[in-house]
Formats: C-alpha cells, structure tokens, sequence
C-alpha cells in the first residue's frame, strides 16, 4: 500500500535586481507558490508563478493547492493529479513536487525519469526589460556576458527599440516578446524590421485568439506562440500562423505535460521555445530538462533576483550550468 502523504505551500517574495517591464506593466519582486509533498520519509518540491494575464493571484493559487491537502488520492501520482487540476501554476507546482518526490523515493533523478539523455549547460536568453531605445541599449551593452538576448517589447516605438539594442550589440544573438502588445497593421513592418535588424525570433506579436492574421502574411523572422498555446490541446489552431512554441511548466500545468506539449510541437514541426515566468531556481531547475532539445533557452529567471533559493543554478562563462544536487530532482 502506497503511505499516505502530506501537503504544504507557501507563497515566498524574492526582489528583483531592478525593475522588471512588459507591456501589460511592471513588478519589483517575483511571487512565487511553493509546494511541498511528503510521504513520510521522502519530500518533494515544487514553485510556480501565478499569473494575472490567466486570471492567478498568490493566494488563488496556495487555496487551490490547499483543497488538494482533502483529497491525498489526487497526490497519489501524476496522473491523478492531472485529473483533480486543470493545467496552470498550482498543477505545476504539484506536478513538479511529485516528480521532485519521485526522484527522492527511486534514487533515480528527475531527468533520467523524464528520458533525457544528460543535462549540459546552455545559453539562455538574457532578458532587457521594456523602454526607451537609448535604455535598452545601455541594458544590451551592460549585459556583455550574455550572447543572447531578448527584448521586450510594447507596440509602438519597437521598430526603434530593436534597431537600437542591434547597434549596440552588433554581435549579440536576438529575440523579442512583443506580448500580445503589436496590432495587425504593425505585423508586416514590424515583422520586416526584425528581420533586418538579424532577429532570430519574435514571440507572440498579437494578442491570443487574434492569432488568425499570421497565416496570410510572409513570416521574414520565425514567430513564437506564448500566450496562444499552453498545453498539446491547443496546437491545432497553431499550425499555419507560428513556427514555433514557447513551453512554460506554469502554462503547462507541470512537467509532465510540458514533455507532451514539446513531443506534440516536435510531431507538428515546429520548433521549441523553453521558457518561465520571473521565479527562483526551484522553478527553473525542472524546466531544464526541457532544455536539452529546446531551439531556444529562456531560463533567466533566477538572474533577475537580488536573492535566489539555496542551492542556486550557476551561471558561468555565458552558459546556464544544470541544477545543482539538492535543488531539485535528485
């Protein structure tokens, strides 16, 4: 008989190195929802980032994640989860605690659960936050270390923003999230400018639902479902506007389903994107497993903290290095 097993969470505030702005506004400290699953002897963990674009607060989320602590068999597997929770930040939290536990019980890690074939460093994107031209610039260049950025992005004034972050990194990797901020009559010139400024992606241009116009117009620069695909369900109206898919464990709904999702868009052709919300290193450390066969890394999180969890991800030499011992999964 499986022992029974007990649950907590917490919400956790770590602040940022500075500001952090998108087009839908501005945060100074990442809210995290961390969960913890016992069997007694073993403890999984597990963090998400709730997300007001999908209608979360903090304190939506640990209620969620609370109910669950009256139905132990909903923590019974995986599986059972995924039946109790619809996908979105309190299943990821959960999801990632039993993988997490999983690792714990069977002396077996997390990644080699999940298949992969061996966790390396890789280059993430570095994010520059939205705002003047002149200050992205100056973000570009004080960001040396990193070979790869990403730009956020506003609506108007882009066309301005990417040129000026490519003249101060003439040798930079670029791509940007315009989240959901271009309109259809900004696409094409838009679109146009990414590509002659050496964009290697831009991320979900218009808003979700509106994704429609991406199929009559030449695509110059791949671009990247975000806010339009969460889970494998929402492929089929994917196909034929994007190129490519931004797969985030909070979006998902865990890990388990981010590994669907990344096998579904691979069996589609399109290329992947593995991403997060602004978060500490227990959320980045089981999205990394995403990363070995991702297109494009986005695993900044933890870099933007002025305080991160013990252990944290290491970032050396340009390169994101995999989670330590300790942090999670092993």
């Amino acid at each position: 008989m499986r022992p029974s097993r007990s649950l907590s969470v917490v919400i956790d505030r770590f602040p940022l190195r500075q500001p952090f702005v998108i087009s839908r506004g501005a945060k100074t400290e990442a809210v995290v929802v961390a969960a913890t699953v016992s069997d007694g002897r073993n403890v999984g963990r597990g963090e998400c980032t709730p997300y007001a674009r999908y209608g979360e607060t903090p304190e939506s989320v640990a209620a969620t994640i609370e109910t669950l602590a009256r139905e132990p068999e909903a923590l019974a597997s995986r599986e059972a989860l995924a039946d109790a929770l619809p996908a979105g930040a309190a299943r990821n939290a959960l999801d990632c605690a039993l993988w997490d536990l999983e690792a714990k019980i069977t002396g077996v890690s997390a990644a080699e659960l999940a298949g992969a074939q061996g966790l390396v460093p890789v280059v993430t994107c570095f994010t520059l936050s939205l705002d003047t031209p002149a200050a992205m610039a100056e973000a570009a260049r004080a960001a040396a270390q990193h070979i790869l950025l990403k730009l956020k992005l506003g609506g108007e004034g882009d066309i301005d923003r990417m040129a000026a972050v490519r003249q101060a990194r003439p040798e930079a990797r670029l791509v940007a999230d315009a989240n959901e901020a271009w309109s259809e009559n900004m696409l094409e010139p838009y679109l146009a400018a990414a590509a002659e400024q050496r964009f290697e992606l831009i991320e979900q241009p218009l808003p979700a639902g509106h994704d429609g116009m991406l199929k009559e117009i030449a695509h110059p620069v791949p671009v990247c479902a975000d806010e339009s695909v969460h889970t494998g369900a929402d492929l089929a109206g994917c196909i034929g506007c994007y190129g490519a898919v931004n797969i985030k464990l909070d979006k998902a709904g865990g890990l388990t389903e981010a590994l669907r999702l990344r096998d579904a868009a691979r069996a589609q052709g399109l290329r992947v994107m593995v991403g997060s919300m602004v978060a500490t290193s227990l959320a980045l450390a089981p999205a990394f497993i995403l990363a070995e066969a991702a297109d494009w890394v986005d695993l900044d999180g933890p870099l933007l903290l002025a305080a991160d969890r013990t252990p944290p991800v290491r970032f050396v030499d340009g390169r994101l290095h995999p989670p330590p011992a300790g942090l999670w999964g092993s």
